[in-house]
């Protein structure tokens, strides 16, 4: 049975996946480890690629997640990377988060702004309804705050500019935290936000299944 290693978004853990299908699959959430003073995200991925003990991992990243998810894909041999919400290179990040990241604006931004669900976390991560929210709250309230100021730094600040070959990538078109006006997805989710991983589960478990199902070129 193939392995799937999960990799959850900024902050969050293994709940926002909990509307998936993975019937079937022999399924691993990763858990975020603690990052060491100003770790470089590819020593990050190192570590946390110990992890994985299948020799053909598919791994499954989500937003940050999907950005680490390329970082392990560079240093370990997978069979596929599925990124959900993500982005491939720093090309595909918006360009007013390279430009807070040169400025060092998340220096001064508390990391409470991160944890306290508000109007804009909502519209931010693209909640639908009551449930959206109350699930979207809890997992910001138990986020590690360490690995939180330590993971918008990176994401701000990624250098990457790889394009692996077996990169599979599916995108909501009313994505706020990752635009589609910049990215590049194999699959768009027409009106799909941030959050579909959670409130579109039917559309993902399909995209999931259909790539893991396909074969390599």
């Amino acid at each position: 049975m193939q392995h799937i290693y999960i990799f959850s978004g900024l902050g969050a853990d293994k709940r926002i996946f909990q509307n998936l299908d993975f019937e079937g699959m022999e399924v691993h959430f990763v858990d975020w480890i603690t990052p060491l003073p100003k770790e470089a995200i590819e020593e990050y991925a190192k570590r946390i690629s110990q992890k994985i003990t299948s020799n053909s991992p598919i791994i499954i990243g989500l937003s940050f997640g999907g950005m680490l998810a390329i970082e392990i894909g560079k240093i370990i041999y997978t069979e596929k990377i599925i990124l959900i919400s993500s982005a491939k290179t720093k090309s595909e990040l918006p360009f007013y988060y390279r430009i807070a990241g040169r400025l060092g604006l998340q220096k001064i931004i508390p990391v409470s702004f991160f944890k306290t669900p508000t109007y804009f976390s909502n519209w931010y991560f693209g909640t639908e309804n009551i449930k959206d929210k109350k699930v979207l709250a809890d997992i910001m309230q138990d986020a590690d705050p360490v690995f939180l100021k330590w993971a918008i730094e990176k994401i701000l600040n990624w250098k990457n500019t790889v394009t692996l070959s077996n990169l599979y990538h599916i995108h909501g078109t009313r994505d706020i935290a990752l635009p589609i006006l910049f990215v590049k997805p194999n699959v768009k989710v027409p009106g799909a936000g941030h959050l579909m991983v959670y409130n579109k589960p039917v559309i993902i478990s399909e995209f999931i299944k259909k790539t893991i199902a396909a074969k390599l070129p």
